[in-house]
Parts: C-alpha cells; sequence; structure tokens
C-alpha cells in the first residue's frame, strides 16, 4: 500500500499483537479502543504506534483501517461513527469473527460510503499473530484484495483470497468449530488415556509418529497437562463463535455437546481461560 499508516480498531490480545506487528514491519499504527487505558498501555511498548481517543481520529489519514472487535453489533457501531472519516483511497479490512450475515451487512454499509472493503477474518491466535504467522480468510473486489494484500503478507503465512461476498467469514466459522471440538476431543481423549492408565507421553509420542497428529490439538494437550491456560483462544470466544455457527445451521450433536461444555466452562468461572480450560473438569480436585 502506498501509505505505511494502519489504524487498529480493537485492543484487546489479537489487535495488540498485530498492532505491534505492523509496527515490526516498519508501519506506524493508529490505535483506538472503547476503553481508551487499554489501547494507551498496548502502544506504551512501542514506538511505532500512537493511542488515539477518537475513533474518527484513528481511521483518518489511514491506508487501512483493520476492525479487530468482539462481534457484528461492535463492529457495527463503531463503524457507523468512524466510516465517512475513512479516507476515499483506503480499505477497510474487516478482521473480527462475525459470521457472515453482519459482514454481508457490513459490506453494505461499505458501499453505501463508497468504502473498499474485505471480509478477512483470521485462523490464529495471539501467537501467530506477533510473529506474522496468522492465515488470512479474505473475501471481497479482487482490486481492494490487491492493494491491502502486501501488508496482510507481513501479517500472515498465507493470505487466501476466496472469493468476492463473505466466503472469509463463512470459512472462519467452520474453522473455529473444528478448532473447538477437537480441543473438547483431546480433553475427553486425555482423561480415557487416565482411565486405562495410559501415560500422555505415550498417547502423544503414537500420534507424533502416525497420521493423526494435529500440531494444534497437541498444544492444547500439552497446556492441559500444565493447567496453563492463559488466553490465546478465550472459552467464551469460542462459545460465540458456536453460536454464530447454529444461526446458519442448526447444530449437531457433536457440536451441541461442545457448546454444552462451554457453558458449564463458562459458569465456572473459565469464560476468559484459553479454550484448553475446557479440561478443568478432568483435572481439578474431586
Amino acid at each position: 500500500m502506498e501509505k505505511e499508516t494502519v489504524a487498529v480498531l480493537g485492543a484487546g490480545a489479537l489487535g495488540a499483537a498485530i498492532a505491534a506487528r505492523l509496527v515490526d514491519t516498519g508501519h506506524q499504527v493508529k490505535l483506538w479502543d472503547r476503553t481508551p487505558e487499554r489501547a494507551q498501555e498496548v502502544a506504551a511498548a512501542s514506538a511505532g504506534m500512537t493511542a488515539v481517543d477518537e475513533v474518527t481520529d484513528a481511521v483518518r489519514d489511514a491506508a487501512m483501517v483493520l476492525t479487530l472487535l468482539r462481534d457484528g453489533g461492535a463492529v457495527t457501531e463503531v463503524m457507523d461513527t468512524a466510516i465517512d472519516a475513512v479516507d476515499a483511497d483506503a480499505v477497510w479490512v474487516q478482521a473480527s469473527t462475525i459470521g457472515p450475515e453482519s459482514a454481508r451487512a457490513l459490506g453494505d454499509l461499505a458501499d453505501k460510503h463508497a468504502v473498499a472493503y474485505l471480509d478477512a477474518p483470521v485462523s490464529g491466535s495471539t501467537g501467530p499473530a506477533r510473529n506474522g504467522k496468522l492465515v488470512w480468510l479474505v473475501a471481497g473486489r479482487q482490486d481492494a484484495f490487491e492493494r491491502a494484500e502486501p501488508t496482510l503478507r507481513q501479517l500472515g503465512s498465507a493470505v487466501e483470497h476466496l472469493g468476492t461476498g463473505v466466503e472469509g467469514s463463512a470459512i472462519k466459522l467452520a474453522v473455529n468449530a473444528w478448532m473447538t471440538a477437537a480441543t473438547v476431543a483431546m480433553s475427553d481423549v486425555l482423561a480415557l488415556c487416565d482411565a486405562l492408565e495410559i501415560p500422555h507421553e505415550l498417547f502423544v509420542k503414537v500420534l507424533e509418529d502416525g497420521p493423526l497428529a494435529m500440531p494444534y490439538a497437541l498444544q492444547k494437550a500439552a497446556a492441559m497437562d500444565e493447567h496453563a491456560y492463559a488466553p490465546g483462544f478465550s472459552i467464551e470466544l469460542a462459545r460465540k463463535d458456536l453460536a454464530l455457527a447454529a444461526q446458519e445451521l442448526p447444530p449437531s450433536p457433536l457440536l451441541r455437546a461442545v457448546q454444552e461444555r462451554m457453558d458449564r466452562a463458562i459458569a465456572d468461572g473459565h469464560g476468559h481461560d484459553d479454550v484448553a480450560a475446557v479440561d478443568y473438569q478432568r483435572t481439578r480436585p474431586s
């Protein structure tokens, strides 16, 4: 992109990691959050990042506007305020996980205001974001994609242009449903190993020696054994995304069971923990 300034709207874990990566790759970042103190705290750690109190000031003169907020309602509320201040030659990259329905409505908002728009959620959490290893799931017009692609490639190991509609948000729901179900399955299989008196190290070695190893699931198995639940992808967000999936198609018995596990973990106070914390029931004292 010709300009170097990127506006990042949302200073949560993922937004903060992407903002830091942007600075590392030579961009100037204007960071905004609905909680100004959060943006100020993140920006204080980087000389190339500025916390901005007003969202209109954040997007003005930016070549790219990245929205990284909790849900479609939050993105709509913020961009209703900000969109008239977006430069005519900027690209709005909507990277929040919001589902196809909200992504489509936001695309209509962008069209109404003649703003180039990409539906572009990511696969990956804070670690990959910080290291430029996200997978970008992008949909939108070819011209907007070509303008944004160089910057997105600095943020990810892959940038997939999937179509011209809301294919990015659609695929993201499927990816997150698979990821969450795999995490719950790993917890249950570790419980089975315990019942069978099989060391977890042996179980993992057998997986690694064959075609069944899934790096993400193996990472979660290690986190479960270490009780390491610092949020990369929280249980609350996983449950939110399962609810979005259910809007598209009533959940299968499997996904319904996964939703119930998320609900139980949230009720027991683990909503802000990483999705690996679904394993707390196996490891907590009886």
